[in-house]
């Protein structure tokens, strides 16, 4: 569900030159439904013309690692606060406007543009909207920021508001959709302060736990709020199809939040905040339940990013569809034997893949992987991603009717 986060109802503004500005929206989580990372549009700032939006959401020798202290319930979170405010950042998503008339823009959407888009290339960057961020690491001349990858999401340039006012330009290093995150860098001049990672395994429902990120967007830079862990793991399934187990907070997480941290009492990051959840699939209003990505998973993800730029995942080799999503008509078409109720049709097997080295077929309906069911692709990406790139994973598929274990080598994608 998407629920409309202003005043204004679901008509986007419009300013002055076409400008088109969309409303913030957030999307909602309900019956294991949710984005892999919510994206916030900027919304239109009467009193200075400031884009502000909210997000939901190498290289260096060195890696970051979970710290080995432990934290301690309770008391003030002052101090915490005090720990990671100068490291937590605004993040800013630049697109650049096109110069075209209103005629040609016209022109270009109705027939197309056949032209080089040199006046694409030369418009103005502007702000499209606006996320936080966290200063995690600083190495090798460059201070390292993670944030969620929906934040930067389509930026033709990304900058970063510093805890000290100071605006600097930032390189993206890496990002992964899949787990929603994103590594960027700066001059290691301008990092004052580095957040210390803490160890989300060690998370307890009711510990309690600050938000800080700019909610809104800069204008709200550095704003803490406060809660409790709802749930240290809590497994939702996103909009692409993947499982993810996230740390749930009442903690207040707004557009403009997505990528700021979430702050154990003894000051260390044990999450970076992603998402909430706004509204049911009925329409019914929710609060207190954001999702933060735990730190753990973090500084494994940012670590291939800031040496590789990339997440290599294990895969099949083959194009999948579940049983449940193929209508009736279409399962004797396709050769499908009746008793099937659930499973993953496999609807093509890359030439040379690891499938089809392994004699897996098109048509074939994967029951089971490693002895587990697979009901749909959400619990065949939650097996396959549980193991590393080259490892045997034993499939069993469905063929004519009758059951067929294969063993196959899974390659990166």
């Amino acid at each position: 569900m998407v629920e409309n986060q202003n005043n204004n109802q679901n008509q986007p503004k419009r300013k002055s030159g076409n400008k088109i500005i969309a409303t913030a929206a957030i999307v909602g989580v309900v019956g294991g439904l949710v984005g892999g990372g919510v994206s916030y549009y900027a919304m239109d700032q009467m009193n200075n013309g400031q884009a502000n939006n909210a997000a939901q959401t190498s290289i260096s020798s060195s890696s970051s690692k979970v710290s080995e202290k432990s934290a301690k319930n309770g008391g003030t979170m002052t101090a915490a606060y005090n720990d990671v405010k100068g490291a937590v950042v605004s993040v800013i998503n630049l697109k650049r406007q096109s110069a075209s008339s209103g005629a040609d823009s016209l022109y270009s959407s109705l027939f197309g543009d056949d032209s080089d888009s040199s006046s694409s290339k030369s418009g103005k960057l502007e702000t499209y909207s606006e996320g936080s961020g966290v200063v995690y690491m600083k190495s090798n001349g460059k201070g390292y920021i993670v944030t969620n990858n929906h934040v930067i999401s389509g930026s033709d340039a990304v900058q970063v508001l510093l805890a000290n006012g100071k605006t600097v330009n930032a390189k993206v290093v890496g990002k992964d959709s899949t787990t929603d995150l994103a590594v960027l860098s700066i001059d290691a001049k301008y990092v004052t302060q580095t957040a210390q990672f803490g160890d989300s395994k060690h998370l307890e429902a009711g510990q309690t736990v600050i938000a800080v990120g700019s909610p809104l967007g800069s204008e709200y830079a550095s704003t803490v709020t406060q809660g409790i862990i709802s749930a240290p793991a809590r497994t939702i399934s996103t909009s692409s199809g993947n499982q993810q187990t996230v740390i749930q907070t009442d903690a207040a997480i707004n557009p403009g939040n997505s990528g700021g941290a979430l702050v154990n009492s003894a000051g260390q990051v044990i999450g970076i905040n992603s998402m909430k959840l706004a509204q049911s699939s009925d329409g019914t209003s929710v609060e207190g339940m954001g999702f933060a990505i735990p730190s753990n998973e973090v500084v494994t993800i940012v670590n291939e990013l800031v040496k590789k730029g990339k997440i290599t995942r294990p895969q099949l080799g083959v194009r999948v569809i579940a049983l449940q999503g193929i209508p009736e008509g279409y399962r004797s078409r396709l050769k499908i034997k009746s008793n099937l109720k659930s499973g993953i049709y496999i609807a093509s097997v890359n030439k040379s893949g690891s499938a089809a080295n392994a004699g897996i077929k098109s048509g074939d309906v994967i029951t089971k992987v490693d002895g587990k069911k697979v009901d749909d692709v959400a619990s065949l990406h939650s097996i396959l991603y549980s193991h590393k790139v080259g490892d045997t994973v034993n499939v069993t598929v469905n063929r004519n009717g009758k059951d067929v274990d294969m063993k196959v080598k899974l390659e990166g994608n």
